[in-house]
C-alpha cells in the first residue's frame, strides 16, 4: 500500500508547519497495529497535512496512499481515514468560487480518481467503514444509478443503527447533489420515515426531508419528532458514547471529549433544525418539546440546538429561554453548564431565565468566581449571565466579589450591562482602579475593564483615579496605547466634571493619541478652536487616528466646517471603515446627505458590521437621515441576524450586537 512512497520528494512539499518530510511516518502510522500510534497519526494528519481544512501539495500527494489504506481490510480504523478523504476531497466544492489555482481546487479530482474503492467499502465488515462510506460514495462516484442502487441495497441488509443513519444522510446528499435523479431517492427517504422503522432512523429521514423536500414532511412534524426523540431515548444504550481511552492525549481525542454525551442524537436534531431553516415557529416548538423531555441528555442537546437558533434568527424566544432557565436547578452538571453558557450569550434576552440564574447564584457561592490553573480568574458563568441579563440581583453579589481578595479581570466589562443598577458598585470600582499600579505588567487586564465600567456608569467622581493611572503609565508598557485610550475616553465621558484633566488632555494633543485626546477635550471643555486644528492635521497626515478624528469632528457639528475638505477626501479612502466614518461626519456637520448617503448605503450592503455605526449616525441626524430609513425598515423586517451573513464562526457578543442594531434602527426611525 506504500509503493512509491519513498520516491516522493516529501522534503520539497509543504504542510501547515513547513516541510512535509515527516508525512511518510504519519501515513505508515495509520497502518500501525498499535491503536495509540494510529490515533496519533490521524491526529497529525488533521493537525498538519489537513490543518483546519486546508489542502497543501503534500495533502494531494497523500491521497493515493490514503486510498490504498482504506482498500486494505487488514488496516484497522479505516473509517477515520475515509472521513479524512471526504474532508480533503470536499474542499474543491467549498472553494469552487475561488479564483485561486491551488491544491484546494484539485482535491476533489484527486479523491475522485480512486473513488471506486468506496463502492466496495459500503459492504465492508467494519461498521465504522460502512458508516463513513455513504458520504464518500455520493460525493465522488460519478455513476448515480449505481450509487442509488447501492444505497437501496444497503438499507435492505444493514443491521447497524449508526450505519443506517449514515445511509439516510447519504440519500439526502444524493438528492441535493443530483436533483434530476432525486425522485427515487426521495421515495426511499420517505419510506424510512414511516412507522415501521426505528425512531432514530425515522428522525434521520425527517431531517433529510426537511432539508431537501419539506413538502413530504408530516403536517404534525413537531409532535412526531418529539415523540420519536422520547422513544429513542428509552431505547438508547447507556455509556455507549464518550468511552475513556488509555492512550496519550491527542487533538482527535480532545475533540471527541467535547462532543455531546449523545452525539448521535445531537446530530439527528441538528440536521432537522438545519433543514427547517427559517421556520422559526416550528423550531421553537421543537426546542420546547426537547426541553420538556424526561431524559436530561435530550434536554442538554436541546439547549445547544437553542443556541444555534438564538444566534442566527430573530424570533420571540421567551418560551425556550424560560425552559432553559428551568434546567439550572437540577443536579446534572453537564446540563447546568450548557444552560449557563447559552444564557450568558443572550444578555437581556436571558431575562425569562433570570429567576433560575438568581437562585443558582445565591445557592452556589462557589460558582461566583472561576479559577483556572494557568490563567487569571474570571467571573463565574451564572453570575456573569445574571449581570449580562441586566438583573439587579447581581449587584450585591458583585459587590461581594469586588470586596474579595481577588477580582476577576472581566468583572468590569460585565458590570456595564447592569445599567443604572450597577450604580452602588461605583465606589468599589474606583477603589479597585486606584489600587492598580500604573507600571505593573498586568495593567491592561486589570485597568481597562474597570475603566469600561466607570465609563458606562458615567462616574464623575472617578476623575482622580483615572488621572493617577494616566499620569503614571511608563513608556514601553505592554498595551500602553489601549490603556491610555480607555482612560482618555473615560475622562471624555465625564464631561465638564473632568476639567482637572484638561492639562493632561492638552499635553496629549501633540502625541500619537491626538485624535482621541481631542475628542475627549471637546467633551470636557467644549472649545472647538482648541481641537479643530489637531483633528484637521490628523486627517491630512493620514495617521491611524483618522477614524477617531472623523468621529470627533462629527460631534463638533457645524463648528467642524473648516475640516470638511479633509473629510471629503477621506470619503474616497480605500478603507471601508474610514469611508463610513468620514461620510457620517460630513453628513452630521453639513446636514446634507447628498454626498454621504450613497457611500453609507454601499457600505451597509458590503459589510453588515458597519450597520451599527451607520444606524447611530442616522439616529443623531434625526429627520435629516430619512434618505436611508428604508435600510432601517428592511433590517427590522429581516428574520436573520445580520452577523449570520458574514460570520462563519460564533462570537459571544453576536446576539448582543444584533439586538443593539435592532434597537438602534428603532431609535433612528423614531427620531425621524
Amino acid at each position: 500500500m506504500f509503493t512509491g512512497i519513498d520516491e516522493v520528494d516529501w522534503a520539497s512539499l509543504r504542510h501547515a508547519y513547513g516541510s512535509a518530510e515527516d508525512v511518510p511516518g504519519l501515513l505508515r502510522g495509520l497502518a500501525s497495529a498499535d491503536p495509540a500510534e494510529r490515533e496519533t497519526a490521524l491526529d497529525g494528519m488533521y493537525g498538519a497535512v489537513h490543518h483546519q481544512g486546508d489542502v497543501y501539495d503534500s495533502t494531494l500527494a497523500c491521497v493515493p496512499f490514503l486510498l490504498a489504506l482504506v482498500a486494505d481490510p487488514d488496516v484497522a480504523d479505516r473509517g477515520g481515514i475515509v472521513e479524512l478523504l471526504v474532508s480533503i476531497g470536499s474542499e474543491s466544492e467549498e472553494r469552487q468560487d475561488s479564483v485561486e489555482d491551488g491544491p484546494h481546487l484539485r482535491a476533489g479530482d484527486a479523491v475522485r480518481a480512486g473513488a471506486e474503492v468506496f463502492v466496495r467499502l459500503t459492504g465492508d465488515a467494519d461498521p465504522s467503514v460502512r458508516r463513513a462510506a455513504p458520504a464518500a460514495l455520493v460525493r465522488f462516484v460519478d455513476r448515480p444509478a449505481l450509487v442509488l442502487g447501492l444505497l437501496r441495497e444497503r438499507f435492505a441488509v444493514e443491521r447497524d443503527d449508526r450505519v443506517l443513519l449514515a445511509l439516510a444522510e447519504g440519500l439526502g446528499l444524493f438528492v441535493r447533489r443530483r436533483p434530476g435523479r432525486a425522485a427515487d431517492a426521495l421515495d426511499l427517504l420517505t419510506a424510512q420515515s414511516s412507522a415501521r422503522y426505528a425512531p432514530g432512523l425515522r428522525l434521520a429521514a425527517l431531517g433529510q426531508l426537511a432539508d431537501c423536500a419539506p413538502d413530504r414532511l408530516p403536517p404534525d412534524l413537531v409532535a412526531v419528532a418529539v415523540g420519536l426523540l422520547r422513544e429513542r431515548s428509552q431505547r438508547r444504550p447507556v455509556g455507549r458514547d464518550g468511552a475513556a481511552c488509555p492512550h496519550s492525549e491527542t487533538l482527535v481525542r480532545r475533540l471527541r471529549r467535547l462532543r455531546p454525551s449523545d452525539e448521535e442524537g445531537s446530530q439527528l436534531l441538528r440536521t432537522l433544525h438545519r433543514g427547517l431553516g427559517d421556520r422559526t415557529d416550528d423550531r421553537i416548538a421543537l426546542i420546547e418539546g426537547q426541553l420538556s423531555c424526561p431524559d436530561s441528555v435530550d434536554r442538554c442537546n436541546a439547549v445547544w440546538m437553542a443556541a444555534g437558533l438564538f444566534r442566527e434568527w430573530r424570533a420571540d424566544v421567551t418560551g425556550p429561554v424560560a425552559l432553559i432557565g428551568d434546567q439550572l436547578g437540577g443536579d446534572e452538571d453537564r446540563l447546568r453548564d450548557a444552560s449557563v453558557s447559552v444564557l450568558g450569550d443572550l444578555f437581556h434576552l436571558a431575562a425569562p431565565a433570570a429567576d433560575g440564574l438568581a437562585t443558582l447564584v445565591s445557592s452556589r457561592p462557589d460558582l461566583w468566581v472561576r479559577r483556572w490553573e494557568r490563567a487569571a480568574p474570571t467571573l463565574g458563568g451564572p453570575l456573569k449571565a445574571l449581570a449580562r441579563a441586566g438583573d439587579s440581583r447581581a449587584t450585591p453579589v458583585l459587590a461581594q466579589v469586588l470586596a474579595g481578595p481577588v477580582v476577576p479581570d472581566d468583572l468590569g466589562h460585565v458590570i456595564s450591562h447592569l445599567g443604572p443598577a450597577a450604580g452602588p458598585l461605583a465606589p468599589a470600582l474606583r477603589h479597585r482602579l486606584g489600587g492598580v499600579p500604573p507600571d505593573s505588567p498586568g495593567v491592561f487586564e486589570r485597568a481597562v475593564p474597570l475603566l469600561s465600567a466607570l465609563t458606562a456608569l458615567g462616574d464623575e467622581e472617578a476623575v482622580p483615579e483615572v488621572l493617577r493611572l494616566l499620569r503614571g503609565l511608563p513608556e514601553g508598557l505592554r498595551l500602553r496605547e489601549a490603556v491610555v485610550e480607555s482612560a482618555v475616553r473615560a475622562l471624555g465621558s465625564f464631561g465638564s466634571a473632568a476639567s482637572p484633566a484638561i492639562p493632561v488632555l492638552r499635553a496629549l494633543l501633540s502625541t500619537g493619541y491626538a485624535a482621541v485626546a481631542a475628542g475627549a477635550l471637546w467633551c470636557v471643555e467644549g472649545d472647538a478652536a482648541a481641537v479643530l486644528p489637531v483633528l484637521a492635521d490628523e486627517l491630512a497626515a493620514g495617521r491611524p487616528g483618522r477614524r477617531a478624528a472623523a468621529g470627533a469632528l462629527a460631534r463638533l457639528g457645524a463648528s467642524a466646517g473648516p475640516a470638511l475638505p479633509g473629510l471629503v477626501r477621506m470619503i474616497g479612502s480605500g478603507d471601508l471603515w474610514e469611508r463610513v466614518s468620514a461620510a457620517c461626519a460630513v453628513w452630521r456637520i453639513t446636514g446634507d446627505g447628498d454626498q454621504s448617503a450613497p457611500v453609507l448605503r454601499a457600505a451597509w450592503a458590503e459589510n453588515p458590521y458597519t450597520r451599527r455605526t451607520i444606524t447611530t449616525c442616522l439616529a443623531d441626524l434625526g429627520p435629516a437621515g430619512a434618505p436611508l430609513h428604508d435600510l432601517l425598515r428592511a433590517e427590522l423586517a429581516a428574520p436573520r441576524r445580520h452577523l449570520a451573513m458574514t460570520s462563519g464562526g460564533y462570537g459571544s457578543h453576536d446576539v448582543l450586537d444584533d439586538e443593539r442594531l435592532l434597537r438602534g434602527c428603532e431609535e433612528a426611525l423614531a427620531s425621524g
